[in-house]
């Protein structure tokens, strides 16, 4: 591919939102979870003590040490010594995507879902369904297995065969659109070959219900069990859920979502009349995952085999739970006996029993204090400390909601700490290096004079949804200071782009005019991670600008009414503002 060409601002957006800070920093650096956010000893200077952090939520890195900062292009450059293309370029080949040049020859067109590689995925789900019947090996496996016909039907389950000709079916698609859509695989000697082959097909649908991906479960003993599509243009394992459009589709109004290991609990589940089972595709739950559900349903159970792996499995999702946390939601968690899964479970019990069972799932609070409590010893002063000091850090990454104080007076109650204490470690632990980041001198940050203008901007870039009380660009740029046109430029930015974060809006201002400002200002951060208080910091920066921008135009009509004489219109906005100021005395 050319590399001429300007490459996109929209695709750098779209290639900060697929890839993950903390897959890129951690691959290269020993990064370790400290709430919120990850740390480390900074790898650009000298430390013994770790000042580097890493937070997945901005998608941005800060050292407090040195200084520096920035999204993952930032890092690579740095870390890597790369280009700016170079990094933009080594970040995509993460993912598999090309990035398109504006201008280039043979530049791709602007980055979208190819509607090609749907009508492909179909296709290719259609291939395999007919493939099904003519194979008794794999007919035998699905009634072994229990699946009826008609649950096998609804979830569109096929078959590959062992010299698979996919491939031939699709030629007309070509050879890259095989390889793009996953499923294909291209040789290093460029020979391209189906990459599904004997193995029971599982179509992955979107909230749509267009196939976007497979799994596909060998026959016997082979190796890997289940294989998936990989990440495509379409297909994205931590951001979908199997079954998740059959549940929607069987059931009116969902009320609860359990969430299960396998494809084939899934189905076995829907055969008994639990509908609303969905799986995760091979990965951990993830924070994406755990936001669609509770969109979705006020109650989420996750169901795990009672193995050292399940409930491995189970603490990540509780880990990845907590910041998503609600009052009005609630989350279980119901393990199994050992060896048994929900497939075995349903079978013998029957779908009365089982759902009974979640009656003993535990809630998400029990089951937090039931492990902190097994790790260690409460009969020891340490052990008590050592308890409390986890249980807080696992606290400080939720929202303040009451379940939140519930689990904290529980903590209290279990280590024999005063109440107003772990309040005060809970503090400490939720801004934590934050005082340090305002009396500490960094790089640049000195010689920015605060004002609140400039406070508004920092707030808005390390908080974008804050823009729904910003108002209007064109509002902020009549009020006519120093700094407005950056922060309507900004509110513009996250306008078009309702979910970008401090690392897109780093990109966006690479390379402008407002882009030293901006670096110096991403070091300004407010004391707290309190939603409700961070608002209320933005509305009263907002509401000094509108003060000192009434204050301008009124010494401005002033200083003309010593020297002129004054339109009729001018005369009306002084007596406005005069009364402006008589009821804002402190402006």
């Amino acid at each position: 591919m050319s590399t001429a060409g300007r490459i996109p601002k929209e695709f750098i957006d779209q290639l900060l939102a697929r890839v993950d800070i903390i897959d890129v920093i951690g691959g290269r650096v020993p990064l370790k979870k400290a709430g919120r956010e990850y740390t480390a000893c900074c790898p650009f200077h000298n430390e013994k003590t770790p000042s580097f952090t890493v937070s997945p939520t901005k998608q941005f890195y800060h050292c407090f040490g040195c200084g520096v900062h920035g999204s993952a292009i930032t890092f690579l450059m740095e870390y890597e010594h790369l280009e700016y293309p170079e990094a933009i370029e080594a970040l995509a080949r993460t993912i598999g995507v090309p990035v398109p040049r504006e201008g280039a020859e043979d530049a791709p067109k602007r980055p979208r879902k190819d509607k090609n590689l749907y009508a492909l995925l179909e296709e290719a789900a259609a291939w395999f369904q007919a493939q099904l019947p003519q194979n008794p090996d794999a007919l035998m496996y699905l009634q072994r297995r229990g699946l009826s016909k008609e649950v096998t039907k609804r979830f569109g389950l096929g078959f590959a065969p062992p010299h698979s000709s996919l491939g031939r079916e699709l030629v007309r698609y070509g050879d890259d659109k095989l390889v793009a859509s996953g499923m294909a695989i291209r040789h290093e000697t460029g020979r391209v070959y189906d990459r599904f082959r004997e193995r029971i097909m599982f179509p992955i649908r979107d909230r749509r219900g267009r196939v976007i991906g497979f799994g596909g479960r060998v026959i016997g003993d082979g190796s890997p069990k289940y294989l998936n599509s990989p990440e495509t243009e379409v297909f994205h394992k931590g951001a979908e859920l199997y079954g998740l459009f059959e549940a929607r589709n069987d059931t009116r109004k969902l009320e609860r979502l359990l969430v299960v290991e396998g494809y084939m609990d899934v189905i076995a589940l829907a055969q008994y009349g639990i509908t609303y089972a969905v799986a995760t595709l091979g990965t951990a739950t993830t924070p994406e995952h755990i936001r669609q559900l509770l969109r979705l349903v006020p109650e989420i159970v996750f169901c795990f085999d009672g193995d050292r792996a399940g409930r491995d499995a189970a603490w990540r999702a509780l880990e990845n739970a907590l910041p998503e946390l609600r009052d009005d939601k609630e989350i279980r968690f119901l393990f199994l006996p050992q060896g048994e899964d929900p497939d075995t479970q349903i079978r013998q019990m029957g779908k009365d029993a089982f759902e009974a069972s979640f009656d003993s799932a535990l809630t998400l609070s029990a089951y937090l204090l039931t492990v902190l409590k097994e790790r260690f010893n409460l009969s020891t002063k340490e052990g008590k400390a050592r308890l409390l000091n986890d249980g807080v850090k696992l606290l400080a990454t939720m929202p303040v909601i009451l379940l939140r104080e519930q689990i904290l007076g529980e903590l209290s109650t279990l280590t024999d700490t005063p109440l107003e204490l772990v309040r005060r470690h809970l503090k400490k632990s939720s801004t934590g290096d934050a005082p340090l980041a305002y009396n500490q001198a960094r790089l640049g940050d000195q010689d920015v004079r605060r004002t609140p203008l400039r406070h508004a901007i920092a707030l808005l870039l390390h908080y974008p949804p804050l823009v729904e009380l910003a108002g209007s660009s064109e509002q902020i740029l009549g009020y006519d200071l120093p700094g407005t046109a950056l922060l309507a430029a900004i509110i513009e930015n996250i306008e078009e782009n309702p979910h970008i974060n401090l690392a897109g809006l780093l990109e966006r201002f690479r390379q402008t005019e407002h882009e030293a400002i901006i670096q110096r200002l991403t070091n300004w951060r407010s004391d707290t991670d309190d939603e409700t208080v961070i608002r209320r910091e933005f509305a009263d920066c907002l509401q000094q600008i509108r003060r000192q921008s009434r204050q301008k135009q009124l010494e401005a009509l002033l200083h003309r009414g010593q020297t002129q004489a004054l339109s009729e219109q001018e005369r009306s906005d002084l007596a406005y503002l005069l009364l402006q100021d008589y009821k804002s005395p402190g402006a």
